[in-house]
């Protein structure tokens, strides 16, 4: 039946909206914290302690914990590990690229949110990764701009790639776009249809009214993209061992333009600087 088979977007009322942005900002902050911790010497575990702590004192849930067969609040993805990977004690190095996986559940509404940091800052790290890691939040921030209330799914795929390929062409770099995981839907559930992919689809795709909640999250590999799941049943890594990066936020369609529920601004400043409509609720 396809990518999407008869997956429609289901739109959310301007209340249910307000809720959402309660839960994003619990996850955008905690990333926010997490950036401050990131350092040569802290284990992943450390990291996901911390992350648990600082959801459930600000009165959410670490919805991760809610999917079957998961029990950590993170994924933590280091190096060719592209997404999914489990806190524990690995004690991260100077010019690690970490990806950060985060969510949160509040009064039964969800947020989702990922970013990649170098450990030891941008001059630690290889510089071939620090620019892995801006391409693909480049390319977030261009699906995330590429919302529209009359358009589709497409719009953000769309985005996404062109920003990649443009990025490849100017740096010499076949980067890969990973296939096999999309973003989602997002609300009652983190995981909601329909699936968001991080490049063009042919045929038939869910459209975007008003209302419309997704999590974007394109993923990135230095070499191909082409990638398997561990052993652990979770962690996916690149199958060419070359390392990847993810960025994710989850955003919203407003009446008056587009709603960054995962970003501590809303998403203003980057969308401003793409002449994109800022559209958050009073």
């Amino acid at each position: 039946m396809g990518l999407f088979g008869r997956e429609r977007v289901r739109p959310r009322t301007p209340d249910q909206l307000r809720a959402m942005r309660v839960a994003g900002l619990l996850v955008g902050r905690t990333l926010e914290m997490l950036r401050g911790e990131v350092r040569a010497g802290v284990t992943t575990a450390q990291l996901d302690a911390l992350a648990e702590d600082f959801i459930r004192s600000g009165g959410g849930v670490p919805n991760f914990q809610l999917v079957p067969g998961y029990s950590h609040t993170l994924c933590t993805s280091v190096g060719e590990e592209i997404v999914h990977g489990i806190p524990g004690d690995r004690v991260l190095r100077d010019g690690d690229l970490l990806s950060i996986d985060c969510g949160a559940e509040v009064d039964g509404w969800n947020g989702d949110a990922a970013m990649t940091v170098v450990v030891g800052g941008d001059a630690a790290g290889e510089p071939a990764a620090v620019r892995l890691s801006e391409i693909t939040r480049r390319s977030l921030w261009a699906g995330i701009a590429a919302l529209r209330p009359d358009g589709d799914l497409n719009d953000i795929g769309g985005a996404v790639e062109d920003s990649i390929r443009a990025d490849a062409r100017t740096d010499g770099v076949a980067y890969g776009i990973v296939e096999d995981y999309t973003g989602h839907g997002i609300g009652e559930h983190m995981h909601l249809p329909p699936n968001v992919p991080n490049y063009r689809v042919r045929g038939r795709v869910p459209q975007t009214p008003v209302g419309t909640t997704l999590a974007i999250e394109p993923m990135v590999t230095l070499g191909d993209q082409a990638n398997h799941v561990l052993d652990d049943d979770w962690t996916v890594v690149t199958d060419d061992g070359s390392p990847a990066a993810h960025w994710e936020h989850s955003v919203a369609i407003t009446e008056h333009g587009v709603w960054v529920l995962t970003a501590l601004d809303g998403g203003e400043a980057e969308l401003s600087a793409r002449g994109a409509s800022f559209g958050p609720l009073d």
